[in-house]
């Protein structure tokens, strides 16, 4: 089956290494450079919602809790798994991951793109991430 992801990171580099990995596959996928485009467009509601969004913590402008805590409080991506891929590993990040119910946490530095496009899947599928929140 076919999944709507949309990617959210500043690293141009790292969205393109994500999007190759998930459009390989036969998903869809929107990339976002920034928090704010990520919510402009979720705010649009014309377009499908995803299916699962992976979301960096670090960007500038509004990052990823702040994207994470509009979408929530607006309820913009309803039945979307949310998975925060960072490099903040701390135990607070993940827990305030936890708090604004994100469905799954990734640390960018001890995953390869193989494997957090496999987690993202066992997020969208079952629900429930091997780092599970």
């Amino acid at each position: 089956m076919a999944y709507r992801v949309y990617l959210v990171d500043d690293d141009r580099f790292l969205l393109d290494l994500y999007a190759v990995k998930f459009k390989n596959a036969g998903h869809e996928v929107t990339a976002f450079g920034s928090g704010e485009e990520l919510l402009a467009a979720l705010r649009k509601g014309d377009a499908k919602a995803p299916d699962a969004i992976l979301l960096d913590l670090i960007m500038p402008g509004i990052g990823g809790f702040g994207a994470l805590e509009a979408i929530r409080k607006e309820q913009l991506a309803p039945g979307a798994k949310i998975v925060i891929l960072s490099n903040q590993g701390q135990d607070s990040d993940i827990e305030k991951a936890k708090q604004l119910a994100a469905d799954g946490y990734i640390i960018k530095a001890s995953a390869i793109p193989s494997e957090v496009f496999a987690e993202t899947m066992r997020t969208i599928e079952s629900g429930a991430a091997k780092k599970s929140l």
